[in-house]
This record gives C-alpha cells, structure tokens and sequence, in this order.
C-alpha cells in the first residue's frame, strides 16, 4: 500500500472515505470550486470521469475554500450545486485546505516538500494524476482543461500500465 492508499479522509456527504477504495485506480485529484471562472471545468471533469471509469479510472473532486471565497457553501450545498448543474457522479470530499499551515496531509503528499510536485496549489482546479499504485505522475494547472491533449494522454497510459 501506498502512501497516498493509506489516507483517509470523509466525504462530501460525511461518510469515512479511505483512500485504499481507489488502490488499482488511476485518479485525477482536483480541488474544485462551485463560484469560479474555472467551475465549468466541472463537466469535461464528468466526461473524463464517465469516459474511463470502466477501465480503472476515477475523478476525486476536493472542494476548497482558499481561493476568493469561491466555496463558501456547506457540504449539502455543495452537493446540491454539481448534482443539479453537471450531474457529477465522481466522489467528492469534504471542504479541506490546499495550502497553508492547515494544509491537509493529502497536498502534502501531493504538493508539499518532497512531492514529485512540489509547490503550493495556484487556484482552483489544480489537477494530480495519481497512479494505481499511488505515484504522482503529473500535475497540471488550473487553466488546463480536462479534455485537453495532455490530460487525456496521460490518463491514456497511466491505464495502459
């Protein structure tokens, strides 16, 4: 097991959520955002969810509030808002912190000291690929849209090992 499988966390509904549910999963960490410019990226991150999951793949949306207030919301809001306006199905966790002293164990491993990407989070819809076997394979930034090339072909050969 990983360190990435061995966190543990709840989810957006407040159910425990352990990371050793995504072990022989690739996924695609991004701290999103309900009151963004970037939020509509919401529905290419359902599509890529849609498109892959059959094959081991799954989106773990991670909403956060450190960015212009643009998650003020609570977790039934929150819920409420991509259900109702993008239909997400991809798990979604509960608001945490990105950066900061605050920063929640899962972006230290991401992002902290020693990361393979190291660097504090920009914005939101900062987005980590993560292997089946918990490495970090690529991190890509806000403005990088779900579908673009590069998402989509590293996606392609994280599920090809």
């Amino acid at each position: 097991m990983s360190a990435f499988h061995d966190l543990k966390l709840k989810s957006l509904d407040g159910a425990p959520l352990s990371f050793d549910a995504f072990a022989d999963r690739v996924v695609l960490v991004v701290n999103v955002a309900s009151e963004c410019g970037l939020t509509p990226q919401y529905e290419g991150l359902q599509a890529l969810h849609q498109a892959f999951a059959a094959r081991g793949f799954s989106v773990l949306g991670v909403p956060c509030n450190q960015f212009g207030n643009q998650e003020p919301g609570d977790a039934g809001q929150i819920s409420e808002f991509c259900s109702r306006h993008y239909g997400v199905s991809f798990p979604l966790t509960e608001k945490l912190e990105v950066n900061g002293p605050a920063r929640h164990p899962l972006y230290r491993l991401l992002a902290g000291e020693g990361a393979e990407f190291p660097g504090d989070i920009s914005w939101n819809f900062e987005k980590f690929l993560v292997a089946r076997d918990g490495a970090v394979l690529a991190r890509f930034a806000p403005r990088t849209t779900p579908d673009d090339p590069a998402v989509l072909q590293a996606v392609e050969q994280a599920l090809a090992k």
